[in-house]
């Protein structure tokens, strides 16, 4: 068969001091009016058009010893003069983004996503292709080793050499770590799981394996045995502060804070330990939900553009709802720990009134160019389909469990997007999660979807809620970290209605930087903006350890003049004060029926 033999790449850590990978690209065959080469504008997985060739150093072509004339045609695309072939084509890329969208180099480790090194040969992406991934030179590099869920050609195991892929789409969905890592082994329902530890940390490593287990295997019997996938690595990468993941179709990479990481001797979930169990339950569940099961527009990736789609509340929302759920099903959480963070959740989407502003559908559609690039304006504009769209997967599970009796639910309609979408590979049109759940649910769901996708109004949470005899309860904060969950500690000290500047801070040397202002809030109607620094409030100097002991004083309705630096400039306001909005939300279980009370074991036992 024509143009199947391998597009051969090789990538060497030229310069760890300096940053430096280089990448060459070989093609045997190229077009002979001119081989076209591109990088991808996007890494499929985070929406935002990232530029991926703004990191390009340098870029040369060759036939043999010959030098070719390479050809910049577009802000990522070039093209070499014709030539029979073989011809390479030699980056230098520069890796200094410590994220897991991005490629890092340094003299501790090396990281890499393929969209960020590997040229795309225009009309050659489904030929197969290799790639010889070298060790850094020097002694001091000897021991390092590497960990991928790209499949090994002639490389060892955990060591450098060749590795090999069915076409470029594969080939870009391994991401690579090599270094000195922490590397330890599972196997969750027959299949190898690896998990590989970057940067300094005493986790309790055996432990975090027993726990990814049990999540690992929950998720592969929900949707169904076979996994879709013969091995699995978690690419962890351990800093002071940090957090992140990014799914592909037999690894992840994440990015956490050290001390999120289970300690040894300590049988509690920690709060943070279970946001990392969270985060590496929600990319897991992307191996099927968004990875397989995927919107008929990314089947495939245009790599070059924006790829636009209403369902990013489906593919994320959906796995928001599902990590933490799977956390209770796999027994790792307990269902107090459950309605707790259930409880943050919808506290978080009610402090956000961006809700009343934009529907999860328009947000999907404009993530590219506005989840990622939030700005201080964005909490009374955007609404998150993560957080919006895991309530509203909240709501569908218990209306489904609710219309068939709790004889169906979400899982159900997963298990069939499944079957129809993800294991045949034929993309998700745009109606049909709405369709498979309307027929899961042995009626029309129309109504239920235009009000939560399509329009700005409240979901129906209290109302699902208690049909499996769920409560929910509001208060008003009880200081600027208090992010619902819990019921009142009592410990404010306060009587009566606490008051509040309708603001977000951040330290600042001269007092309290506003981050954002409220729309509607007290800050906002005095003329506060984002930026300025409160240097006093009533005549005495604040900082953000005693705002909140500044604004105790005072209550609804009382007038306080505020002292601020709006860039260099001095500047006096009087503001009216505003009592806090009741938007602080705990979840109870009630005394409920037997009815509830098996929705609520269906429900959370699943």
């Amino acid at each position: 068969m024509k143009n199947l033999r391998p597009i051969h790449y090789r990538i060497f850590p030229k310069s760890p001091e300096a940053h430096l990978f280089e990448v060459t690209c070989t093609v045997d065959d190229p077009d002979p009016d001119g081989q076209r080469f591109a990088l991808p504008a996007w890494i499929p997985g985070s929406y935002m058009i990232r530029e991926f060739a703004r990191h390009v150093v340098t870029i040369a072509a060759k036939v043999g010893r010959r030098p070719l004339a390479v050809t910049k045609l577009d802000k990522h695309t070039w093209m070499a003069a014709p030539t029979a072939g073989p011809l390479t084509v030699t980056m230098v890329v520069y890796a200094w983004d410590l994220s897991v969208r991005g490629a890092h180099l340094d003299t501790g480790h090396g990281f890499f996503n393929g969209p960020c090194v590997f040229l795309r040969v225009l009309g050659r992406e489904h030929q197969p292709c290799e790639v010889d991934i070298l060790r850094p030179t020097g002694a001091r590099y000897g021991k390092w080793q590497l960990a991928t869920g790209m499949r090994r050609h002639t490389a060892p195991p955990h060591g450098f050499g060749t590795y090999k892929a069915r076409d470029y789409d594969e080939l870009i969905d391994h991401p690579v770590e090599m270094g000195t890592f922490t590397l330890a082994a599972f196997k969750a329902a027959g299949v190898p799981h690896e998990v590989a530890i970057t940067g300094r940390h005493s986790a309790d490593v055996d432990r975090l394996c027993r726990d990814l287990k049990k999540l690992c295997e929950y998720q592969i019997h929900l949707f169904g045995a076979p996994a879709p996938m013969d091995r699995y690595v978690f690419l962890v990468t351990a800093v002071g502060e940090g957090y992140g993941g990014l799914e592909h179709r037999a690894s992840t990479a994440l990015l956490c804070s050290r001390d999120d990481l289970p300690e040894a001797g300590v049988d509690a979930v920690s709060e943070t330990y279970r946001i990392f169990l969270g985060l590496c339950s929600h990319e897991y569940f992307h191996t099927w939900n968004v990875k397989r099961i995927k919107p008929a527009v990314f089947s495939p990736y245009d790599l070059e553009r924006e790829n636009y789609t209403t369902l990013l509340w489906a593919f994320e929302g959906i796995t928001s709802y599902y990590d933490d759920l799977t956390l209770v099903r796999a027994g790792l959480i307990s269902e107090g720990d459950y309605l707790e963070i259930l409880g943050k959740n919808i506290t978080a989407l009610m402090r956000n009134g961006g809700r009343h502003k934009q529907t999860v559908a328009e947000a999907s559609w404009d993530a590219w160019i506005k989840y990622y690039r939030q700005d201080e304006n964005s909490p009374n504009s955007q609404v998150s389909y993560y957080l919006k769209g895991s309530l509203i997967a909240l709501c569908l599970d218990l209306l489904i469990r609710e219309r068939t009796r709790n004889r169906k639910s979400l899982d159900h309609v997963m298990r069939l997007l499944w079957q129809r979408y993800g294991q045949s590979g034929i993309g998700v049109p745009e109606n049909a999660v709405e369709n498979v759940a309307s027929e899961v649910a042995g009626s029309r769901l129309r109504s239920f979807f235009d009000k939560a996708l399509r329009m700005t109004e409240e979901l129906p949470l209290k109302q699902m809620l208690a049909t499996v005899g769920a409560t929910i309860n509001l208060r008003q904060a009880e200081s600027p970290t208090d992010k619902g969950g819990k019921p009142s500690s009592g410990r404010s000290g306060r009587k009566g209605s606490h008051v509040t500047l309708g603001i977000r801070t951040a330290d600042d040397p001269a007092g309290v930087r506003l981050t954002h202002v409220v729309e509607g809030g007290s800050a906002q109607l005095a003329g506060l903006a984002a930026g300025d620094v409160i240097v006093a409030i009533d005549g005495l100097k604040t900082t953000a350890k005693t705002l909140e002991k500044r604004l105790s004083r005072f209550k609804p309705g009382d007038r306080v003049r505020v002292h601020l630096f709006r860039r260099d400039e001095l500047a006096d306001r009087e503001i009216s004060l505003q009592a806090a909005a009741l938007d602080t939300c705990t979840v109870s279980v009630t005394a409920s029926d037997a009815t509830a009370r098996r929705r609520r074991e269906g429900w959370l036992g699943s």
